[in-house]
């Protein structure tokens, strides 16, 4: 999740030492905002070989990305699709969803976002924003025929790379407003949250890696809480509101 933040520092403290090679990678990659070169090969492949059944996609960050790290087989045994990009913030995941998510034909979706935003990794956001943004994914994912699975922001107290104060309750605040317009349209909503959560409204330390990462065990708890999320989405009537 600090990809972005220090990619800024990094070209800010530039001196004559730098090589222009080391420059132009550096550009590129900020001209590719969102990345969405970074899994344009493997979508290339996914599409040409036509079989989707039950094809479930994961649209995330760092959390998402390291989940195939630390549990491989969770994917591959699942064939689930990771579409995992670390420090990525909402309106980048909204860029790049139709080619990582509504191109591959998928049955469902579950996003998980807005740690990065409440991070101000690519600026600084609103409640609002933020849960428009994960809104937004949800209704181009619903208008595709894809069923959603909107996943609560994990509780997180801090950040160890920037020092925003007390994220607690816009965490919270968005939980709220994406449980109740998942509710309201026949989504599913998936609570990480109240799992994973302790008494000062942080992670669980037997949980994370850090204030905001889960770490093995973290990452087995929200494998059953995920499971049981798909097999109810996946028994739903897709077109009954």
């Amino acid at each position: 999740m600090k990809k972005f933040v220090l990619l800024v520092f990094i070209l800010t403290s530039f001196g004559f030492s730098q090589s222009q090679t080391q420059i132009d990678s550096l550009q590129q990659i900020l001209k590719d905002w969102a990345n969405l070169n970074r899994y344009k090969n493997e979508n290339a492949k996914l599409v040409l070989t036509g079989s989707n059944k039950n094809r479930i996609v994961f649209m995330g960050n760092s959390i998402t990305e390291e989940w195939k790290r630390f549990q491989p087989e969770f994917f591959s045994d699942n064939k689930y699709i990771n579409r995992g990009i670390s420090g990525q913030t909402t309106p980048q995941m909204l860029i790049r969803f139709r080619p990582d998510v509504i191109d591959l034909r998928p049955t469902a979706v579950v996003i998980l976002a807005g740690i990065n935003d409440i991070a101000e990794n690519t600026g600084p956001s609103t409640v609002k924003m933020i849960a428009g943004n994960i809104i937004s994914m949800a209704e181009l994912a619903e208008s595709n025929g894809i069923k959603v699975i909107i996943s609560s922001i994990l509780p997180a107290s801090g950040f160890s790379w920037i020092p925003i104060h007390d994220p607690p309750p816009k965490i919270l605040a968005i939980n709220m407003i994406i449980k109740n317009y998942a509710e309201k349209n026949s989504m599913t909503y998936l609570d990480y949250y109240s799992s994973m959560v302790n008494d000062q409204e942080g992670l669980k330390k037997e949980y994370g890696l850090d204030e905001v990462h889960p770490n093995k065990k973290g990452y087995e708890i929200m494998s059953i809480l995920v499971e049981k999320a798909i097999t109810e989405t996946l028994s739903l009537d897709h077109n009954k509101k």
